[in-house]
């Protein structure tokens, strides 16, 4: 992937992906008019390791790197493009269902109703597991997941902002206003973090000129999987990328062993940290969406690691499978570097 598309995705996304941390500035910017461009590189927002994007711009500079765009990454319906070779459609989420995807697409939750659809396809995949066609698809990224259910870790003014058409500052299009361009970083900052400290669910800023924070806060506590679901669409997306139809995901709607659905206390219902076992009709696959790998399993190894999973610990899981295979799949997953115990259940129990 291209560094452009990198800071693309970063910024859209409100993940950080690969870029390192311990940045002094804002690793990508986009500017709705170029007009604030001169007053933005007089700040300390920027520095010569940040991307910016500014409308028709075609000079260069001695500082960040300026990258000139055509179209808009904010208005749901239009059509962002960088150079010939590459475009990226933008959709609302309540219409993309209806729209044929052509290439590339960035898909919004614009508003209240794009919120509300949102949940209830979320809300059909975690009970049903039936997951939204669209929201599958590989070229298909939804935007500002931070405040869709996937946590702030990483996301802030520090990677991303956007300066709209009056100057105004957030870290997204549909977001809370931070200030206004040229303050300086530890302005922006102080207002991110005084914002999110008001709220109980992480992020209240990139929707937040969007929807109503008391709407988005209590759907979220109501279902504090979102995360995980999130993760499953990254990996469903990742192995449909490699020509796999992934048929089921354990924990959303069924189980590879049918008993372990039955458990009133499942120790992966909310950890998007955990693996997540999918598969096609004759394969299984773990899929890992903080280290973005995903491994073929045979299936009596996939059933292991679910009660693994499911039951949180080899004492609880000694019911489904023994002790003597319980603890080899452990050390399969160690040896990855994937955990098979719930941090947050841990922390919970603590």
């Amino acid at each position: 992937m291209s560094a452009v598309k990198q800071h693309l995705m970063s910024w859209a996304t409100g993940r950080a992906g690969r870029f390192p941390g311990g940045r002094e500035s804002a690793l990508t910017v986009v500017l709705e008019d170029p007009r604030h461009l001169s007053v933005l590189l007089g700040s300390d927002v920027v520095d010569a390791r940040t991307m910016v994007f500014a409308p028709g711009h075609t000079g260069g500079t001695d500082g960040p790197v300026i990258v000139g765009y055509e179209g808009s990454l904010s208005e749901p319906g239009a059509e962002f493009s960088h150079d010939p070779g590459f475009y990226l459609q933008i959709q609302a989420y309540g219409i993309s269902q209806y729209m044929s995807v052509v290439g590339p697409t960035l898909v919004r939750v614009a508003d209240g109703t794009d919120f509300e659809i949102y949940l209830r396809d979320a809300d059909r995949a975690r009970h049903e597991g039936v997951f939204a066609e669209f929201l599958t698809n590989p070229v298909i990224q939804l935007a500002d997941l931070p405040a869709l259910g996937a946590g702030s870790q990483g996301d802030g003014p520090v990677l991303r902002l956007h300066v709209g058409q009056y100057g105004e500052l957030s870290t997204s299009p549909g977001g809370r206003r931070l200030g206004t361009v040229g303050d300086s970083l530890c302005q922006v900052v102080a207002e991110w973090t005084r914002v999110n400290s008001e709220t109980a669910q992480p992020c209240a800023v990139c929707l937040g000129g969007a929807l109503p924070e008391s709407t988005r806060s209590s759907a979220l506590a109501d279902r504090p999987w979102l995360g995980r679901y999130l993760a499953a669409l990254h990996g469903i997306r990742d192995l449909r990328a490699r020509g796999l139809n992934i048929t089921g995901v354990s924990g959303f709607g069924r189980r590879l062993v049918t008993a372990l659905g039955e458990l009133p206390d499942m120790a992966d219902a909310v950890d998007p940290a955990l693996p997540l076992l999918m598969w096609t009709d004759d394969s299984v696959y773990a899929h890992s969406a903080s280290h973005g790998r995903s491994f073929q399993l045979d299936r009596g190894t996939a059933e292991v690691a679910e009660a693994l999973l499911v039951c949180g610990s080899v004492e609880a899981a000694a019911r489904f499978a023994s002790r003597e295979n319980l603890e080899l799949v452990r050390a399969l997953f160690d040896r990855a570097g994937i955990e098979l115990g719930s941090r947050v259940l841990s922390a919970a129990r603590t």
